[in-house]
């Protein structure tokens, strides 16, 4: 109480007039927050607009095309995150790169998997052309920095076949660890992952010399204490086994 006997008057804090990119920006993490956790066709632009703690003709002052409008933008927002998680430094084993690359790349899984599912799986109302477009430049720009750390970025048909296999793998196990509640560890599916690569590589290289080259540069880079020493020594005992079939 101040000597007049009524409470001091609190300071509000000043109100911050929000840059066009600055509000923009903001309606979109309002947005992508909102299809992490429900089917596109599940969040309405009030729903944008309460997250956002605007008003709604607002969210249609930056976004007229309405709610198709802004999914593709933070459609776009989010397939610029995806993308950035494969691009990674030439330095270090070829499964360490990958196994930093899949550290963002799960991550991002984990922080929007509703919306990752609904992305990928499809089925939305609000699903078009250009989003499909937008998904594809995804998986188009993996590929292309998968490629380049393997040193070919012209690939024959078979070495591309094997890259674009795995994504379509590591695709699969994202989808389905979210529908196993997250499990196992992020860690593991990590790891796993990394090991599939390697067995795709290993495999193809027996039938295609392109990528026997590349694979014998690349596991000449790697070290025992890495992931394929360690893959190494677990399948051992089970090739041990098989000697009978040489």
């Amino acid at each position: 109480m101040n000597g007049s006997g009524t409470a001091p008057t609190v300071p509000r804090p000043a109100y911050r007039r929000l840059s066009v990119a600055e509000r923009r920006a903001q309606l979109l993490t309002a947005a992508l927050g909102l299809f992490a956790q429900r089917a596109p066709e599940d969040v309405s632009l009030d729903d944008v607009a309460n997250a956002a703690e605007v008003s709604r003709p607002l969210v249609y002052r930056y976004f007229p095309g309405g709610k198709q409008q802004l999914y593709e933008a933070a459609l776009r927002s989010a397939a610029d995150d995806l993308e950035g998680c494969f691009a990674e430094a030439e330095t270090g084993p070829l499964t360490q790169r990958l196994g930093r690359a899949l550290d963002r790349y799960l991550a991002f899984v984990d922080q929007h998997d509703a919306g990752f599912s609904a992305l990928l799986q499809g089925g939305s109302v609000v699903e078009t052309a250009r989003t499909d477009a937008i998904v594809d430049e995804v998986r188009r720009t993996a590929a292309e920095q998968i490629l380049h750390h393997l040193g070919a970025p012209e690939p024959g048909p078979r070495l591309r076949m094997m890259v674009r296999t795995w994504l379509t793998a590591v695709e699969a196990a994202s989808l389905i660890w979210v529908d196993e509640e997250k499990q196992p560890p992020l860690d593991e599916l990590r790891d796993w992952l990394v090991d599939h690569f390697v067995a795709l590589i290993v495999v193809t290289s027996a039938t295609d010399e392109e990528t026997a080259r590349i694979a014998a540069v690349a596991l000449a880079a790697e070290t025992r204490e890495g992931p394929v020493g360690t893959l190494v020594r677990r399948l051992a005992p089970a090739f041990g086994d098989a000697a009978h079939l040489l």
